[in-house]
């Protein structure tokens, strides 16, 4: 009841997103992908630009290379963010090997993705915030809420310098 009467939201996601936040302006885009990272099974979780027809790696974290700090570009259409772009929504692939919507039409080595639509300042698609693992891993559609929140918070750090 004292939330209410002081007007705070003291909700487990408003808790992420301040420490998140928090992070991000103190540590920078690494640091603060590498917490998203921490609340997921994914080896990676990456900042991907829409490019044409390629996909570009901005940042990347990687649980088991702390050093890298970028992946590579893909061609668009080999990759579960394509479909992010395209749809303009979430995606989550827990194992690509038996799920039929992407079965034929995604060609890549990923196993297991969970990704939201970065905007850019006007709206429009920018690329993705995402997990993604070449090992299945388990449906983590709970940490979709704070990277719907941490990607629009990504664009002013990444999306400027792009």
């Amino acid at each position: 009841m004292s939330d209410m009467i002081d007007g705070r939201n003291d909700s487990p996601l408003q808790h992420e997103i301040e420490e998140f936040t928090g992070l991000l302006q103190k540590e920078g885009v690494h640091a603060a992908l590498q917490y998203l990272n921490s609340r997921t099974p994914h080896r990676y979780t990456g900042i991907f630009r829409f490019d044409h027809d390629k996909l570009r790696s901005e940042v990347l974290f990687d649980r088991y290379e702390l050093s890298l700090k970028k992946g590579e570009d893909a061609p668009i259409e080999a990759t579960y963010c394509s479909l992010v772009g395209r749809d303009q929504a979430p995606w989550e692939i827990t194992d690509a090997a038996t799920d039929l919507r992407v079965q034929g039409i995604i060609d890549t080595p990923v196993v297991s993705y969970c990704g939201v639509l970065i905007r850019d300042s006007e709206g429009q698609p920018f690329g993705s915030l995402c997990h993604y693992d070449m090992q299945r891993c388990q449906e983590r559609t709970t940490d979709q809420p704070l990277m719907q929140a941490a990607a629009s918070l990504l664009y002013s750090h990444v999306g400027k310098s792009s």
